[in-house]
């Protein structure tokens, strides 16, 4: 028998509250600790580049934990539930920091707890994917599983991108520090209750082994498969400046963009681009694949997202006072954001039918861990460029009462605008020059090889 609609809407459940964490997490901890709080944006860089790499490297050693767990309750739905309980509690107190401290013991709280909420998300990330096999019979069945749940996580991601701002303003009564305690504690309650539902309705029907790759066997994949080479690099430079203007654009709002409900715009601009980058996913990658090669796709992805850039930097030296403009460069660069995360699983996937010609054996999770484990790192990289620039910039909300409501001063905005904008620019160039050098596996040659 399949999957019934239960178990399809208790797991898509779980990925909802899975990612509404992730993303709470991923876009609000600098801002936070850096801006609400007054903790040196350099510490706060070094610190979630440190977390991030840690945490990448922790992947595969929770893998093989779970591989060796044996319970009357299965080896996954145990770790993912102690990991989500613990999860929940480290994310109310990353957001929770007592008000006496300040210094270096803010700086140490703020690194202890996201080290910590690391960890014990990878607890439960690692066995909510891997479980997909024990309680599905059929590969089309799995793979119909695992798009219910990505899709399900970007609606999760969406929700917290669109609400927080409101809620934190709404609950905190204009005290941001108040207001993200408040609102971190609904998103970790909701969160529990969510993978609750998730264990009760799903159970493992059958016994499977999951295959935890080591990093030097990630690497080796690697070096040996010059074609995964060649997508990975580009991963990381797709996702290094995607992750620092997503790290920037709160302050692009808040100190440039200005007024007194400068969130209002933040949102608006937020939900706009998430719908536009679900939809580009959905609706514009399959129109244009039916008359564009996927490569031809990529470069076009590329081209949309360097001109958005482009414009969005023209448009910071114009009077911005309407939000509905930045919408321009919004749908550009959301678009081909959609578009190239589609993509970068899709040539990933070719290069393992790659590596089984050339080096006579599959890859597939070795590969797939490996994207996981870069893009950790990207965002990683692109946090302590964020937080450079903010310091570099001299922007938090200690530099001036009145700069959140006048807009920041000249000099400062510019170096905001500057990272945000041509920093990008240069890594997407580099990044399609690169591919259009290394990779080779047009579909054409694909066929060839799964001929061969």
């Amino acid at each position: 028998m399949g999957l019934s609609g239960k178990e399809k809407f208790s797991y898509g459940l779980g990925a909802v509250g899975k990612d509404m964490v992730y993303m709470l997490s991923a876009s609000y901890i600098l801002y936070y600790y850096q801006d609400i709080l007054g903790v040196n944006a350099v510490a706060m860089g070094i610190i979630l580049l440190v977390a991030r790499v840690f945490d990448a490297f922790n992947d595969p050693f929770m893998g093989v934990i779970v591989a060796k767990t044996r319970t009357r309750w299965g080896k996954f739905r145990p770790w993912l539930m102690i990991g989500t309980v613990t999860n929940a509690v480290v994310l109310y107190l990353m957001f929770s920091a007592p008000p006496a401290l300040d210094g270096n013991g803010l700086v140490a709280y703020a690194a202890v707890t996201y080290i910590l909420w690391g960890v014990t998300y990878t607890m439960m990330d690692i066995p909510f994917w891997s479980m997909i096999p024990a309680f599905t019979h059929s590969g089309k069945e799995r793979e119909g599983l695992s798009t219910l749940g990505r899709s399900c996580a970007g609606v999760g991601s969406a929700i917290i991108t669109v609400i927080t701002m409101l809620c934190v303003n709404a609950l905190g009564g204009g005290e941001e520090r108040i207001g993200f305690s408040r609102f971190t504690l609904i998103i970790a309650v909701l969160f529990v209750i969510f993978i609750a539902i998730t264990c009760i309705n799903i159970k493992e029907k059958s016994t499977v082994d999951v295959d935890a790759p080591s990093i030097g066997q990630m690497f080796k994949a690697l070096i040996q498969n010059d074609q995964a080479m060649a997508v990975v690099i580009t991963i990381v430079l797709i996702n290094c400046a995607v992750y620092t203007t997503s790290n920037l654009v709160i302050y692009f709002f808040k100190y440039d963009f200005g007024g007194d409900t400068w969130y209002n715009s933040y949102t608006l601009f937020n939900t706009f681009g998430g719908a536009v980058q679900i939809l580009a996913m959905m609706l514009l990658f399959p129109l244009f694949r039916k008359f564009m090669s996927t490569i031809r796709i990529f470069y076009v992805s590329f081209l949309m997202a360097i001109a958005g850039y482009a414009v969005l930097l023209l448009l910071c030296f114009t009077n911005m006072s309407n939000v509905f403009l930045l919408f321009i460069p919004g749908f550009l660069i959301f678009a081909a954001n959609g578009m190239l995360t589609v993509l970068t699983t899709v040539f990933l996937a070719n290069t393992v039918d790659y590596g089984q010609w050339k080096n006579h054996r599959r890859d597939e999770s070795v590969i797939f861990s490996m994207q996981t484990f870069v893009v950790k790192l990207a965002s990683g990289v692109a946090a302590l460029v964020a937080s450079l620039c903010l310091n570099l910039c001299n922007l938090s909300s200690d530099t001036s009462d009145a700069v959140a409501t006048a807009g920041a001063s000249g000099s400062s905005v510019v170096g905001l605008r500057m990272t945000m904008t041509l920093f990008p620019i240069l890594l997407l160039v580099t990044g399609v020059i690169f591919f259009h050098k290394k990779y080779q596996l047009t579909e054409e040659r694909l066929k060839e090889i799964q001929e061969a």
